[in-house]
């Protein structure tokens, strides 16, 4: 195991920490483990290094490209038969890589913050923190690899543990869950402005996030059952220990046409519903692209929404749109009309402008599908050419806590009328749909396309209202799946809009006119076209029509992808398996 064993310097810039008896000198800009831990202040200056751990906004919006609701400009590389170990070198680098290097940071400050001079309460919060990114560490990596080794000391060059075969699923979240116990009793609640800081309310917020994942993939997975209830309850508790102190409410001014989106395009992020935010500033100008990633041609992944996916929004009056006749036919500017508000708030629609008052609907130089995203990208037409976005992004919010609640009480089988009411009649309330009561007849269409393993009529409404208010947030969708045992739905098809003809120009912006914001789908394109149609050419082979002439318009048909069990966790670094012989590759791979 490639533990990096050199203790990392905490700089005053940096916050990292430094033991000395690794060094000659220390440079005096460096604090000593003397200094590092001799007031309140200097606790809190270590502690700041571990906030590096979370994901900034490009992480954040860039986090669902491998999806069974989103569409990119390519198939994911783990999806494809030729990914090996020797080919996730890339995903490893830059996601959860198989490095304890900050683990030893938090390692290190756990034991040494024991200075007696210092009150326990503010000793404990500090230690909280560094035990809730602890919970943080070990969870992604659970997560990522399945079985990993426990460390939960610092560990020497001639610790016999170094090369240690991995621990137990069950030994490594049950040592989660403590520490995650211990941050949610020790962090105090002062949040800040900028809703920057893990307080009480987020370390009780990520442990209704784990458990809830842990639950379900045991269930899922028909194993350890006997704990499932267990890690349902704990989620619950955790959800609703955080939902009755009042001290979080979802965005909502009555403006159903704004209020969700605006959670995603302020540059101040709103605390009412924020815990925890990637926060940029346009005056110190940190910035970040989301702009330019989902509306530049050669920035980004191009990435878009599903159509199977667009499917599931319902309409206004809180009936299902996959119960009105025909809805397989409809088009675009038809089919976004009178839904749930929080698709258009998610996507490009015919009604979306631009900040100059211009039209901004699909555009197909970008979109694979038609059904092109803007939640994260605010409405100045500037930004799309630069990374110059200053929008904070939410890391955690009170939405998912709702969200996990309601799953957890649902599948204890203890979801009462008012629970429904609380979060998923309040989250439907808050997108503009109306008749938002508890469900009776499960929903055929999420049955037969997103989960044949669940026939509940309420669950499977909880995991509709998951997947609408969580789109394209942080990875949510991958790890849902993965819970759930359902890594299959990553080999749908990649449906976009529906085309009644070939050669039929299809009036995406609803304005009556041929013209700019058109589509036209062609086998070849034409010699003579009309002035602002966008023309799609079958002939390459990456679009086709579902039904050859007509039906839904298909993004790499002919790309085969490929989904078995061994996929539900990466493979080890082939490099960690020759340095550390006792730790055995996973199955299959």
């Amino acid at each position: 195991m490639n533990f990096r064993y050199s203790l990392v310097c905490i700089t005053l810039l940096s916050a990292l920490c430094s033991c000395k008896k690794y060094f000659d000198k220390e440079p005096i800009d460096k604090l000593t483990p003397e200094q590092a831990f001799s007031s309140e202040a200097n606790l809190k200056l270590y502690v700041n290094g571990f906030y590096l751990m979370l994901p900034n906004a490009n992480a954040i919006y860039q986090s669902e490209l491998t999806s069974d609701q989103t569409v990119r400009k390519e198939v994911p590389p783990y999806l494809l038969s030729g990914f090996s170990p020797q080919s996730a070198a890339t995903f490893q680098a830059t996601a959860n890589p198989w490095n304890f290097e900050k683990l030893r940071n938090l390692n290190y400050f756990i034991e040494h913050n024991n200075n007696a001079s210092i009150p326990e309460a503010a000793r404990n919060h500090y230690t909280g923190i560094a035990r809730f990114f602890r919970a943080y560490f070990y969870y992604n990596l659970v997560k990522t690899y399945g079985d990993v080794p426990w460390y939960g000391k610092v560990m020497e060059t001639n610790d016999p543990d170094l090369y240690k075969p991995r621990d137990p699923r069950t030994l490594v979240m049950d040592s989660v869950l403590a520490d995650l116990n211990f941050a949610c009793t020790n962090i105090q609640d002062t949040k800040d402005a900028g809703c920057t800081q893990v307080t009480h309310s987020v370390a009780l917020a990520f442990k209704s996030r784990v458990c809830l994942f842990e639950g379900s993939f045991r269930k899922y997975r028909d194993t350890l059952l006997s704990t499932v209830n267990t890690w349902y309850q704990e989620a619950a508790a955790a959800a609703n220990q955080l939902i009755t102190s009042g001290k979080y409410s979802l965005q909502k001014t009555n403006n159903t046409d704004l209020d969700y989106r605006s959670l995603f395009i302020n540059e101040n992020p709103l605390p009412n519903e924020i815990l925890l935010a990637a926060v940029y500033n346009n005056t110190l100008k940190k910035w970040h692209g989301a702009n330019n990633w989902y509306n530049a041609l050669t920035a980004g992944d191009r990435l878009s929404l599903n159509r199977r996916f667009v499917n599931i929004y319902l309409n206004l009056d809180g009936t299902r749109f996959t119960d009105n006749p025909g809805f397989a036919t409809i088009e675009f500017q038809n089919e976004v009309k009178n839904r749930d508000k929080r698709l258009k708030q998610t996507i490009r629609t015919p009604t979306y402008k631009r900040s100059d008052g211009t039209y901004g609907g699909p555009d197909f130089v970008v979109t694979p599908t038609g059904y092109q995203i803007l939640k994260y990208s605010t409405d100045d037409k500037a930004l799309d050419l630069v990374a110059q976005n200053f929008n904070s992004i939410p890391i955690m919010r009170y939405a998912e806590v709702l969200l996990n609640y309601a799953e957890a009480k649902a599948e204890l089988g203890a979801l009462s009328l008012a629970d429904w009411n609380l979060t998923i009649g309040a989250l439907r309330t808050r997108a503009g749909v109306t008749n938002t009561g508890l469900p009776t007849v499960a929903d055929p269409y999420l049955h037969a396309n997103f989960y044949p393993n669940v026939s509940d009529p309420v669950l499977l409404e909880i995991r509709r209202e998951r997947s609408v208010e969580l789109v394209g947030e942080f990875g949510f969708r991958y790890d849902d799946l993965m819970r759930w045992h359902l890594g299959s739905n990553l080999l749908n098809s990649y449906d976009g809009i529906y085309v009644p003809a070939k050669g039929q120009i299809l009036d995406l912006s609803d304005d009556g006119k041929q013209g700019a914001g058109d589509v036209c789908i062609v086998d070849e394109t034409p010699q003579t076209r009309v002035t602002g149609v966008t023309y799609i050419a079958l002939k390459g082979g990456t679009y086709s029509l579902a039904n050859g002439t007509s039906g839904n318009l298909q993004w790499l048909p002919n790309i085969q992808k490929v989904w078995d069990d061994r996929r539900y966790f990466y493979p080890l670094p082939p490099t960690e398996l020759n340095i550390n012989i006792n730790l055995q590759q996973n199955k299959d791979w």
